[in-house]
């Protein structure tokens, strides 16, 4: 089966084509891409112009005469999506109508939640041609045109996520009115990116980082040239390319590094960047890989959406770090969401929801409890606070939104149209936080005590009613009381009475 993704990039428009085999793998037919300056727009200007609108469609409708040809629907991409710059332009919504009604294709901005899970791709197949990934102390930085990501590792494993507002193409943009050139270019790129610079080693002040692994497009087309087969680039090799890069103007760079125009603007933030973070570190060397970005990055797009298994843990283990930060009982919270999931299962004919809902719930399961960590009174609005001020991995805002609400609504009031955050969310999301919000009510219910008391529970529905049935436990009475006070909104969903009883 063949399969298409087309992706608008900060600088490039491509085209992925692929052939799916019975296993799942995907083995890229053709690659299509042409430069496009949107990413000069939307940080130049704040706004896409008419001309690189108009650009971008006749980059599209030239894609779809290829697909045309080789006998594939135009139309029916199986993933069309927009660099997650794109909302940053004041009329980034005009311009998506216009790439729908000129070309027939409705695009997806990246959100923060898809760029983490495209970034877990990338790193981890550096996990499987960097073996030392897995023994040691690993930071992989993504630097984007607008954002860069960082994901610590340690032994393989992803032991924090942080992003910062510093990327490529934002910072070319916001330098080169200068005029500066040469070394004087750089040291000005420098003191640009400082302040996020200085986050980044106050993040990492205290892990001891092993090795730097360092992606991004721009960096990606020159690992050619800064890498020796098989080794990392020395600090030294990259510094010389840097400072003889500076002195190219962008007509010597495209012809050096076989670049387009728009790529070679933002090629030197991107080198300086790398040397800064690997000098920050006090590392003499830095992994580049020399795989194709944006072909890996369309590859990625077609198998994203269905990241099960090892994705979904990496979330809850970041969620397990952010909970340990607020000092938040693992016990009490591991058990509610063990509970919340074992309910969201026996109910899926009743709520209807999907395994990215079921994730959310455990998450906000997990975390329900950490605004304690400001104070025990009205600590599920601490809660809703903290999370909302938070970074999970793998989750994107709105995400994050729903968790702190259903962490919210874990006591006391049930949602209401005047709340905070709740009253911002379409009609959609409002019922998605009130069938998840009710259920993780119900298991926080039956953890009452903090003693995990509750393990195995026969759910039986009633025309009117919910019956839990506790196996184990002669007496419920602490349970049963605590579901008169939290089975309200359970109640308001879904029309049904809980009731607790023991077997």
């Amino acid at each position: 089966m063949q399969l298409t993704s087309l992706h608008i990039g900060a600088s490039s428009i491509s085209l992925l084509i692929g052939e799916q085999a019975a296993d799942g793998s995907i083995t890229p037919i053709d690659f299509l891409e042409q430069p496009a300056p949107l990413a000069h727009d939307i940080f130049g200007n704040g706004v896409i112009s008419a001309s690189t609108t108009e650009q971008i469609v006749q980059i599209i409708q030239g894609f779809q005469k290829t697909l045309r040809e080789l006998g594939l629907p135009e139309q029916q991409l199986n993933r069309a999506v927009a660099t997650n710059i794109l909302p940053e332009a004041s009329n980034y919504d005009v311009f998506l109508n216009r790439i729908q009604i000129a070309c027939g294709i409705h695009l997806d901005p990246i959100d923060d939640g898809e760029m983490t899970r495209l970034i877990y791709l990338k790193t981890r197949r550096r996990l499987k041609d960097t073996p030392a990934m897995k023994r040691g102390n690993t930071l992989v930085i993504h630097v984007g045109p607008g954002n860069t990501r960082a994901l610590f590792f340690k032994k393989g494993v992803i032991a924090r996520y942080t992003s910062y507002r510093l990327g490529t193409h934002r910072t070319r943009e916001a330098v080169h009115q200068s005029n500066a050139e040469g070394p004087a270019l750089l040291h000005l790129i420098r003191q640009h990116a400082s302040g996020n610079l200085e986050q980044i080693r106050v993040d990492y002040l205290d892990e001891k980082i092993e090795a730097l692994v360092i992606i991004g497009y721009e960096i990606q087309l020159l690992a050619p040239f800064l890498n020796k087969a098989g080794q990392a680039c020395p600090l030294k090799t990259l510094r010389q390319i840097t400072t003889q890069a500076s002195t190219l103007s962008d007509y010597d760079l495209v012809r050096k590094y076989n670049l387009d125009y728009h790529t070679a603007e933002a090629l030197l933030p991107a080198l300086e960047i790398a040397i800064s973070i690997t000098e920050m570190l006090n590392l003499t060397e830095i992994s580049i890989p020399v795989s194709e970005y944006e072909q890996g990055l369309l590859h990625d797009l077609l198998i994203s959406k269905t990241l099960i298994g090892t994705f979904e843990e990496e979330v809850l283990r970041a969620t397990h770090i952010l909970a340990q930060r607020y000092h938040s009982d693992p016990r009490h919270g591991d058990h509610v969401s063990k509970l919340c999931l074992h309910l969201f299962d026996k109910l899926k004919d009743l709520h209807q929801l999907g395994d990215h809902e079921a994730l959310l719930l455990q998450v906000a399961a997990i975390l329900h409890e950490v605004g304690s960590f400001i104070s025990p009174r009205s600590h599920h609005k601490h809660s809703q606070y903290i999370i909302l001020n938070s970074e999970i991995f793998g989750l994107d805002r709105l995400d994050i939104t729903l968790v702190a609400l259903i962490a919210r609504y874990h006591r006391h009031s049930t949602p209401r149209p005047e709340h905070l955050n709740y009253a911002d969310l379409r009609s959609e999301d409002r019922i998605r936080v009130c069938k998840l919000a009710s259920i993780l009510r119900v298991a926080d219910a039956l953890e009452r005590t903090h003693h995990q008391r509750v393990h195995d529970i026969g759910v039986v529905i009633t025309k009117d009613k919910m019956i839990l049935k506790l196996a184990g436990l002669n007496d419920a009475t602490v349970e049963q009381l605590a579901m008169q006070s939290k089975a309200d909104l359970f109640n308001q969903t879904f029309g049904l009475q809980v009731v607790v009883e023991t077997n």
